[in-house]
């Protein structure tokens, strides 16, 4: 074998794999309140997993917790080291949504923004 042999195999990449990644957006304030919520249960093996299921007034209701499981098919974002997992079913529904968090007198807790929702319900947790 030739030195420049050598060389060519010495520099030659194999492909990563990457998992995919969805389009849910997560505002750096959201991101810090889960990163707050994971020091305060002292878990670092958790993610936020966001979803939507059949329920609500409207059809479809917001899913959005803890889970220490990743599933087949799921869609993975890194947000500022929050892990945000999405299920494949869930992903088209949640496409360009956006995750806040407020903490005010008159509110507290996540919102979603969802450009998707054609419709929803006054309490803001299921759409159509």
């Amino acid at each position: 074998m030739s030195v420049q042999d050598q060389t060519q195999t010495a520099v030659q990449v194999t492909p990563e794999t990457e998992t995919p990644a969805h389009g849910v957006l997560v505002t750096d304030v959201a991101a810090a309140k889960v990163k707050s919520l994971l020091e305060q249960e002292g878990r670092d093996d958790l993610r936020l997993r966001v979803g939507v299921q059949p329920g609500g007034c409207s059809g479809l209701i917001y899913q959005l917790y803890f889970d220490e499981r990743t599933l087949d098919g799921d869609l993975v974002r890194d947000y500022d080291g929050v892990e945000v997992v999405v299920d494949r079913m869930s992903a088209p529904y949640l496409e360009g949504a956006s995750i806040d968090f407020s903490d005010t007198i008159e509110k507290q807790g996540f919102t979603i923004d969802n450009p998707n929702a054609g419709s929803s319900c006054a309490c803001g947790d299921s759409f159509s």
